[in-house]
């Protein structure tokens, strides 16, 4: 018996150049290819009558060879060979093109298996290139269900069917992890008939209960990595805080914190006085207030004797909360200092000086925080901002810097509960879900282009007015094959030709950091009236002159992102807009932007996101950190995820801290898992 661990090169036929295209598709074990399930199955197992094949749909027949084949050389590159088959109800005539086996295999007079579409013109109906086997050979493409699998250059459906069918055959699928009573209460297969069936169902019912086990089992060895990384945690012990005092703190705030930023202060607090080590994620709306709750945080931990850290995806952003904490924590007596790539070296050097010596209290930073060359003298608290703009390692690495320091996480992109449970759910979760008093919310529009002359009459009221726009474009420069408004031509049009006589500035994510900071900077000094733009604006600079927010087709973003850009307007006491424009006509697409124009509630929209693009889109490609699922999809599945998560729960308490065969698989399953996700990240 060969093991899973084996790469796949001892499997009859596949060698280097075999193994490479394999590689492809991250099958370099006997695991990995078993573990590479099928994207969908045809059922060939019923044989049709000739005479009952419909046109363009593809089917099985039986039927005889009624001549022998003729191959005729049509040119250079181009040989047809034709032959006639029937059965008890009608003929057919076969083409095959550049097809030798079929010239040499089939003979007349015997009985083939056909799989087939028949296709009818002004001579009759007739079939090209389908596959056969004879009726006593193993029903490899025909007479069964056949899996189709996700492919890559130069492989075939085929290699990868006879390559798992060695693989199973060679080993034993991965082991069982789960126990029998939780199998029986779920309705779930063994392992064993599971992993066989995935390959080699017997009918479609069998497929999809295979596909059940599996889809359960992932969810399943997520699910209890999640609780034993939370019960580890549990574990942990740090010394509580004492110092519970926030009245200095209450009283320099020049405005009253919302119930809902009071609710999350508390929640933390309970963490912070509980003796282990919190882990709490923040998440709300842009605007909700999320800054204040992490500056509570900190004015906690410093006053009781450690260091707190705040990264930030942004220089820009790292300014803002430096500008912001700054003024309302120094006069408290907490030394708050800035640390980014753009600080001279010497700046750099005295930061991280201060840092080390235990003079700075608060750090705010971007990943220059991670950097080896950053040492802490105490570091209790670490704050992460813009959560979904970071990979879990990022995170990882700053806490490393503490010993076992809280961690609160911060995101102002409202994420789906269901979601949230798979990206942060070894994390507690506060929802700020209320805005300060005095914002109003921003009315939203849906024009198509019909409506531009109105729109930049529109602009020009607003910087008439003393305010500032922004116009996002979904590209950065022109591409023939996409009609779509590109930033960079935009932006020249508005300037050249629309606005000669307002400041119209352009940034996008081509563009070198500096030069990015540079001209948000000055956008936010109001050095510029529009500011034309990619999504790179989605997480900003506070502006709260900029009222108007226009988002150029609209259809192209997905409304989550569309919540967040739309969020970069109505930060300021004047009244503000976003208007989409699209000319799409989909009636899906046109009813979708529609109700995001009803709504400005972040939790409804994401939900809704979540429904129609999923996870692997919901943050766009720079999501990183979900989980590597191979078969479950979280839009189709997420009963099973909610019913494999009740059953983690079952099986830490029963069988957390056993040594039975299946939780010692299983927890190789769940650091296999991990270690997949992680490998997505770097």
């Amino acid at each position: 018996m060969a093991k899973l661990s084996d790469p796949i090169t001892v499997l009859s036929g596949i060698g280097p150049a075999k193994a490479k295209q394999f590689a492809a598709l991250n099958i370099f074990t006997l695991e990995d290819l078993i573990c590479h399930f099928p994207r969908a199955y045809e059922d060939r197992t019923r044989l049709i009558p000739i005479e009952k094949l419909e046109t363009d749909c593809p089917a099985c027949f039986k039927a005889t060879v009624m001549n022998t084949p003729r191959t005729a050389h049509i040119r250079k590159g181009l040989d047809l060979t034709k032959v006639q088959v029937a059965d008890h109800t009608e003929r057919l005539n076969l083409t095959f093109f550049n097809n030798k086996y079929a010239a040499s295999q089939l003979q007349y007079g015997k009985e083939y298996i056909f799989y087939g579409a028949v296709s009818g013109d002004f001579i009759g109906y007739s079939m090209t290139n389908p596959i056969f086997e004879t009726p006593d050979s193993a029903p490899l493409t025909t007479r069964r269900v056949l899996p189709i699998y996700p492919l890559t250059a130069g492989l075939s459906n085929n290699a990868v069917l006879k390559a798992v069918r060695q693989a199973l055959a060679l080993c034993d699928p991965p082991a069982e992890i789960l126990p029998p009573e939780l199998r029986q209460q779920y309705g779930i297969l063994p392992a064993e008939r599971a992993y066989q069936a995935i390959h080699e169902p017997a009918s479609m019912q069998e497929a999809e209960l295979a596909k059940k086990r599996l889809i359960f089992e992932e969810f399943f060895i997520f699910s209890a990595g999640l609780a034993l990384i939370r019960a580890s945690r549990a574990e942990k012990r740090t010394a509580p805080y004492v110092n519970r005092d926030l009245t200095p703190f209450y009283n320099a705030l020049p405005f009253r914190l919302t119930n809902a930023q009071q609710r999350a202060i508390d929640d933390l607090c309970g963490d912070l006085f509980r003796g282990t080590p919190m882990n709490r994620l923040v998440q709300g709306d842009v605007g909700s207030g999320k800054t204040m709750v992490a500056a509570a945080a900190a004015y906690l931990a410093v006053k009781n004797g450690h260091q707190a850290a705040l990264m930030v995806p942004t220089e820009i952003l790292a300014e803002q909360h430096y500008a912001t904490l700054s003024k309302l924590l120094t006069p408290l007596g907490i030394t708050v200092c800035l640390l980014t790539g753009s600080l001279t070296p010497k700046q750099k050097r005295q930061v991280r000086e201060s840092i080390e010596a235990g003079q700075t209290d608060l750090v705010i930073g971007t990943h220059a925080l991670v950097s080896e060359a950053t040492v802490f003298f105490d570091l209790g608290l670490v704050i992460t901002d813009e959560q979904h703009r970071f990979g879990v390692d990022q995170r990882s690495r700053l806490s490393a810097k503490g010993s076992d320091p809280h961690l609160l996480v911060m995101s102002a992109t409202p994420i789906p509960r269901t979601l949230a449970l798979i990206m942060y759910g070894d994390l507690e979760v506060t929802v700020l879900d209320e805005l300060p008093p005095g914002r109003e919310p921003v009315d939203t529009f849906l024009v198509n282009e019909s409506y531009r002359a109105r729109i930049n009459a529109f602009i020009r009221r607003h910087v008439s007015e003393g305010h500032q726009c922004y116009v996002v474009c979904p590209a950065v420069e022109e591409n023939g094959e996409l009609d779509l408004k590109a930033a960079e031509t935009w932006a020249e049009t508005l300037q050249k030709t629309v606005f000669p006589d307002l400041r119209v500035a352009l940034l996008h994510g081509q563009m070198k950091g500096a030069d990015k900071d540079a001209v948000m900077t000055a956008f936010a000094r109001q050095e510029a009236d529009v500011l034309v733009a990619t999504t790179v604006i989605e997480v900003g600079v506070d502006v709260p002159n900029a009222t108007l927010m226009v988002i150029e087709d609209a259809d192209r973003f997905g409304l989550s992102q569309l919540h967040q850009l739309r969020g970069r307007v109505g930060r300021g006491k004047a009244k503000s807009y976003c208007i989409l424009t699209s000319h799409n006509k989909n009636p899906e697409t046109l009813q979708r932007l529609k109700a995001f124009c009803k709504t400005t509630d972040g939790f409804r929209i994401a939900e809704e996101d979540l429904r129609l693009r999923g996870p692997g889109d919901f943050f766009g490609s720079r999501q990183s950190g979900l989980p590597v699922f191979r078969v479950a999809n979280l839009n189709l599945d997420l009963q099973t995820l909610k019913t494999a998560q009740e059953a983690s729960v079952q099986w830490i308490e029963r069988y957390g801290t056993s040594d039975t065969p299946e939780a010692e698989a299983l927890r190789r399953r769940i650091a296999e898992l991990f270690r997949r996700a992680q490998g997505t990240m770097n």
